[in-house]
C-alpha cells in the first residue's frame, strides 16, 4: 500500500519547539524527556510516552493507527510552550 506521504527517516533535527523539558519541570533527567522538534524537511518529531497499547481499543471514531504508528502522550505544558514556535497555517 502506498501512502499519500511518507516520513523521511533521514531528516535531521533543526530546532526545539518550546522550552527544554527540565525548564518546564516535566523532566528530572535525560531518561524522561518529553519534547517537540522541527526537522529540516519541515516535519515535527514528538518525543513522549508510548501509550499505543493503552489507547488502541478506545480511539475516537475515525481515528486509526497503522501498524508502524505509535500514539505518544506529552504533557500539555510541553505543547503550550511550543505554541510560539509553531507558525499559523
Amino acid at each position: 500500500m502506498t501512502r499519500a506521504r511518507e516520513a523521511e527517516p533521514s531528516a535531521a533535527f533543526v530546532r526545539r519547539l518550546g522550552k527544554p523539558p527540565a525548564e518546564l519541570g516535566v523532566s528530572e533527567d535525560n531518561e524522561d524527556c518529553p519534547d517537540i522538534w522541527q526537522l529540516d524537511n519541515g516535519d515535527v518529531a514528538v518525543i513522549g510516552r508510548d501509550l499505543t497499547t493503552a489507547y488502541r481499543t478506545r480511539l475516537p471514531e475515525g481515528v486509526t493507527l497503522a501498524g508502524d504508528e505509535r500514539l505518544v502522550v506529552i504533557p500539555g505544558t510541553t505543547l503550550s510552550a511550543a505554541k510560539k514556535d509553531i507558525p499559523d497555517a
